[in-house]
């Protein structure tokens, strides 16, 4: 990864709003600026984290301190025979006050570090939700879903376990260095004998550490790769079995899995490669101790209390540098993490509102696209200098290929996207002067795909304007039709849908939108192929209703059905993004142009036609 100790600055790699490809599982072991963003989510908890240091640090001093009351019971108490049984007693007192001391700080800093790190967690991914939730479209449409939703549960996690580590870690390097110099102050010769074994455990680590972290990141990647040849298959079993291909793709996921298993028996051979040399190595300091120590004391040259607490903190010296060698790897991921999810978080929001953005008033319904040009990649420009004007309760259709802008126009009508060039008026002010919240109230979409939440239909239908009373609801639901089927659900309106309602028909999930759209009451309706996904008697039931409910309202229709579109107001004619026609249905059949020829083809819709038919069609238009 880049060094950006010096500059302060992430390095980002943000191409055209999409976040970063980059899923590395390691960055550095330290990295200032992801401290310094994820120390930005500490503030409000800072006496909680002092509470929690002071707790590791008096539950490491009494880890200290009990076998020094054990070495003082032994030289002191019991050596000095039976007239010191008082002082045995008091000996016999500290070691339980410490006991319950250690108890109460470990109690401390337990619940305290786990209260401190699941607020974090909280206010992190209630940070990166508020930020996708005001995220311009341009960044959504070029980032990948599962990859948010890793960061936003995986990342945000290593970042908690980061948090509760690092104040665990404190601990563990006081505990090693106390027993670093408890055991030297008490006897210089045994104690630097008994640490001459921590150089080969050093040593060990660092020609361990590179090998072992390949092996782990191999693993993590053969698990990937198995779990989404996994998904994959799972969602296209329809597909597998209409095609025959459950044995190539068994074998095909067989190959990766055998991987995976290869590189997991191997990650697993490194772990447990270091086990039993730690405990070698702590068996050779406590021979050292018990060898050389004994011989001290069967020589009168050392207290057999001193002895026995070399004994104690021999057993507890190697056990913070395993919990240190654990927890230099979460921090390796916490700092990748940190990049991942502070990446998404500096993702600059295009829209927004003005300072002094004005507020709708929802009496003008019109709409006014002057001179606009739009697109999605630089140098692509989808639309070319369009204009046209929808008056206040006008119902105007867009028809043309696909490609051809219509759903493009639809979306920045609604401000989802800003203009190259050009202005978009809605309700006579331009749409980057007035407030989303408003503009979000002035006009309501249908989509081709409609999405349902989990909740009830009363609460699907109402949502955008969750104050709607159930008459309300249930007269939309009447208007577009859906009323029938609804009642005839086990609950009624009251029947609880999963994510996306899959127990649902595709056209019953577009009535409910529909009705969804009507109980919004906004000024300007925008139906965006609306009615492509139902049949036809769906449909004009639907036709039926909008007829109905469009009155002394603004309708802008997008539909590829020809046959759907005869009682627009005004048609207008897209294609390559440019405005080629317009007029009512009458108007260009009596023009004799482009919609006028492929109408009589008695194409059902526009999608249907050859593109080169439509080429060959709009060469004549230009040559005549």
């Amino acid at each position: 990864m880049t060094d950006t100790s010096s500059t302060e600055q992430p390095p980002l790699a943000v191409v055209g709003s999409q976040v970063s490809y980059d899923e590395e599982l390691f960055g550095r072991v330290f990295d200032r600026w992801v401290i310094r963003r994820f120390w930005e989510y500490t503030q409000p908890y800072k006496r909680r984290i002092l509470f929690a240091v002071l707790g590791v640090l008096l539950f490491t001093g009494t880890q200290l301190a009990m076998p020094l009351v054990i070495r003082w019971a032994i030289d002191d108490a019991v050596a000095t025979g039976p007239d010191a049984r008082g002082l045995l007693h008091a000996a016999v007192a500290v070691f339980f006050g410490i006991i319950l001391m250690n108890y109460i700080a470990n109690h401390l800093q337990e619940s305290t570090v786990g209260r401190v790190a699941g607020h974090l967690l909280f206010d992190l991914r209630r940070a990166m939700y508020a930020h996708l939730q005001i995220v311009s479209l341009s960044f959504m449409d070029k980032t990948e879903v599962g990859r948010l939703m890793s960061r936003l549960q995986g990342d945000v996690y290593a970042l908690q376990e980061f948090m509760e580590s690092s104040i665990f870690a404190i601990g563990d390097l006081v505990l090693l260095l106390g027993i670093v110099v408890v055991l030297l102050s008490l006897d210089m010769r045994l104690g630097a004998l008994t640490l001459s074994v921590v150089p080969i455990l050093l040593l060990v680590r660092i020609v361990w550490l590179p090998l072992a972290r390949k092996t782990f990141l191999r693993a993590r990647e053969t698990n990937s790769a198995a779990n989404a040849a996994l998904a994959e298959n799972v969602h296209g079993i329809r597909a597998v079995q209409e095609l025959g291909r459950e044995d190539v793709n068994f074998d095909l996921f067989d190959e990766k899995a055998t991987d995976n298993l290869r590189a997991h028996l191997t990650a697993s051979k490194f772990t447990n490669m270091m086990i039993p040399i730690v405990d070698t190595l702590t068996g050779l300091a406590m021979a050292i101790v018990v060898v050389i120590g004994g011989s001290l004391v069967l020589d009168s040259k050392l207290d057999i209390g001193v002895m026995v607490a070399f004994l104690f903190y021999v057993q507890r010296f190697f056990d913070p540098i395993r919990s240190l060698t654990i927890q230099y790897s979460i921090m390796q991921r916490a700092m990748a993490a940190g990049h991942r999810i502070f990446e998404v978080m500096d993702v600059e929001i295009d829209i927004k509102d003005k300072p002094r953005a004005v507020e709708l008033d929802g009496s003008d319904g019109s709409v006014e696209f002057d001179n606009v040009t739009f697109g999605y990649v630089k140098d692509q420009p989808v639309l070319k200098d369009v204009s046209f004007t929808v008056a206040n309760g006008e119902t105007v259709a867009l028809v043309g290929p696909t490609g051809s802008g219509k759903t493009s126009a639809m979306a920045l009508a609604h401000r989802f996207y800003d203009v190259w060039d050009g202005t978009i008026r809605v309700g006579g002010h331009d749409v980057r002067d007035v407030t989303q919240e408003s503009l979000g109230g002035h006009v309501a979409m249908v989509l081709q795909e409609p999405f349902l939440f989990t909740g009830t239909v009363f609460e699907n239908i109402r949502y955008n304007k969750a104050d709607a009373t159930r008459h309300q609801v249930i007269a939309a639901a009447q208007a577009v039709g859906a009323h029938d089927f609804i009642v005839n659900l086990p609950e009624g309106y009251d029947t609880e849908l999963d994510q996306g309602a899959a127990t649902l028909s595709v056209g019953q999930r577009q009535l409910l939108s529909f009705a969804r759209a009507l109980v919004a009451d906004a000024r300007i309706l925008i139906l965006d192929e609306a009615t492509a996904n139902v049949d036809s008697y769906t449909e004009l039931k639907i036709q039926q209703a909008l007829a109905r409910l469009l009155e002394n309202r603004t309708a802008m229709v997008i539909a590829h059905r020809l046959a759907t579109i005869r009682g627009a107001d005004r048609i207008i004619v897209l294609q390559d993004g440019v405005v080629i026609e317009t007029g009512s249905h009458d108007q260009l059949m009596a023009l004799g142009g482009l919609y006028s020829r492929l109408y009589r083809m008695n194409y059902a819709s526009f999608d249907d036609i050859p593109e080169e038919e439509i080429a060959r069609l709009t060469r004549a238009d230009g040559e005549t």
